[in-house]
């Protein structure tokens, strides 16, 4: 008896113990969690305020938000904020961003963006006054030396978006300082790296075309594919101040202490998502390494390196990528800046690398003004479906893609023994083939350029008018890359997809995850003919409705 009365007080005391301690760990939870919060408070992520964007504003319950512009370093009329918000209401702040019509990023001009007079000059020559919205937010937020990710839509500017600041700070057509002249730079000041060589061939005409033919020497190429001994002795007897280049080449000469970057100012790594993939691993490793680090007795010393990531997607792997590689990046989109803390608590970056996310960031990459079409026919009729395809449309510049590069020969002998004038593009071409296909593609002397997935990315034709997919794209992403292509710079566009009848739930697929009406047709008698178009419509609105 005695024994049983003692059990049963222990098990009493011990529950009542155990009881105690847990509520004790809970409260000790609770109080970290608010001690955390009050860390946040004072010392936050940064925000639109901290880096000069923002608007002053008092938030109350019965009165918006006021927003009045102050004038920046660079030119721009910005808002600054000042907020007075109770603690319960701390998170309010992130889901509550400066309206973009309040005039932060609406200039009108290039001449409002704070960009050096020589550079103005030379776009004004060149007939370009009118920045395009991802430009208006990333020019004056890297003249003001942020490191940024720079995310929009496929031809959207991104390529100017970088350039223009860059050119404005080092060259020829740089902002003069102290009241000097220009002068001349004798070192490596800019790298752009960029994944695929199309890529870097348009970025160097971009740069060329602002530069003017007595400034060409200003870039150097160095991409693969292309004599290396040659691109060395550019480099000794030209003395670039900018290189752009692939990841490999740039490695290659660097290792050949050939290329001295621990100068640099710049590093720009355009379509940043393919340079993180495993085979760029290495010369990646070798360039964020030289680039920038500027060498004093037998220490190594980081400059002030300014870092721009570009793509028109931002998986998580390159925010992972931009927060050790960059300082404080700022995400900067069209008419918008965020810190990457600021993003992702308002859902703009996912954490993880879901195929939501991956699909949401196709979504974000297609050209807002295209109009998207399929169409069923017989494998063997494909190429004769094409044909009719062109002339339906009316369109004078057209990108064919396929799936396997053997398959291109055929299609551009088929096309031109219908009097279409057509040529293939592909890796297998030398490089010298590759440039005189595209030369000839964007003169106008052909009107099909048949190709594969390398120039679904990199390849800026803003004269084309119809992409169309002779195969079937693998995934969503690799449609909007494909699709990309046309509806440049607010152009519209249209893409049409040729596939046979069992392959049209694939289309239906492809509809569903990136949120798109594609518009089953035929093309009879020379016209676009859409099918069950009342249908159509019907059931895209009622899609729109349940989203």
């Amino acid at each position: 008896m005695l024994a049983l009365c003692c059990k049963r007080l222990y098990l009493f005391i011990g529950d009542s113990l155990h009881t105690h301690t847990r509520r004790l760990a809970h409260s000790k939870f609770h109080t970290s969690i608010r001690f955390q919060k009050h860390i946040d408070r004072d010392n936050g992520p940064l925000t639109l305020a901290k880096v000069g964007f923002g608007c002053e504003t008092e938030i109350t319950k019965n009165k918006k938000p006021k927003a009045f512009a102050a004038n920046l370093e660079s030119g721009v009329k910005v808002p600054s904020i000042k907020t007075k918000i109770p603690k319960a209401k701390l998170k309010q702040v992130e889901k509550n961003p400066i309206d973009p019509n309040s005039a932060p990023f609406a200039p009108k001009t290039f001449s409002e963006l704070g960009l050096s007079p020589h550079l103005l000059e030379t776009l004004e020559r060149e007939g370009l006054s009118l920045p395009t919205d991802v430009q208006s937010t990333a020019i004056p937020t890297i003249l003001r030396g942020h490191d940024v990710i720079i995310q929009s839509y496929t031809g959207s500017g991104k390529t100017f978006a970088y350039l223009l600041p860059i050119l404005s700070r080092v060259g020829p057509l740089k902002e003069a300082q102290n009241g000097e002249g220009v002068t001349e730079t004798r070192c490596i000041e800019a790298v752009i790296v960029c994944p695929s060589r199309e890529l870097g061939m348009q970025i160097v005409r971009e740069a060329e075309k602002i530069l003017g033919p007595q400034n060409r020497k200003v870039v150097q190429q160095l991409v693969g594919g292309a004599n290396r001994s040659r691109q060395e002795e550019a480099l000794r007897k030209n003395k670039p101040i900018i290189v752009v280049g692939t990841p490999g080449r740039i490695a290659e000469i660097s290792a050949s202490g050939k290329l001295h970057t621990h100068g640099s100012r710049f590093l720009v790594l355009d379509e940043v998502d393919q340079l993180l993939s495993f085979n760029f691993r290495e010369d990646m490793h070798r360039i964020l390494e030289h680039v920038g680090r500027a060498r004093s007795n037998t220490q190594a010393k980081r400059v002030e390196r300014q870092t721009i990531l570009v793509s028109a997607t931002v998986p998580f792997a390159v925010l992972r990528a931009a927060r050790g590689w960059g300082r404080d990046p700022l995400l900067v989109r069209a008419k918008t800046v965020l810190s990457l803390d600021s993003a992702l608590a308002l859902g703009s970056l996912s954490p993880s690398p879901s195929s939501s996310a991956i699909t949401q960031a196709a979504i974000e990459s297609l050209p807002p003004s295209l109009k998207h079409y399929y169409c069923i026919t017989k494998l063997q009729h494909k190429v004769d479906t094409l044909r009719r395809c062109v002339h339906a449309i009316n369109a004078l510049s057209v990108i064919v893609f396929m799936n396997h590069t053997k398959q291109l020969k055929d299609t551009v002998f088929k096309l031109e023994a219908r009097g279409i004038k057509a040529a293939a593009l592909h890796g297998d071409l030398s490089k010298l083939e590759r440039g005189t296909t595209l030369k000839n593609f964007k003169s106008g002397e052909l009107r099909v350029l048949v190709t594969n997935e390398l120039s679904a990315r990199g390849l800026d034709v803003p004269e084309c008018d119809l992409v169309v997919n002779l195969d079937l794209p693998t995934d969503s992403v690799h449609y909007a890359h494909r699709a990309g292509r046309t509806g440049r710079l607010g152009r519209k566009g249209s893409v049409v997809t040729i596939c046979e009848e069992p392959e049209e739930f694939v289309v239906k697929k492809l509809e569903r995850q990136l949120g798109i009406p594609i518009f089953a047709c035929e093309f009879t008698e020379g016209q676009l003919v859409l099918q069950n178009n009342e249908k159509k419509v019907l059931e895209q609105a009622s899609v729109g409705n349940s989203l």
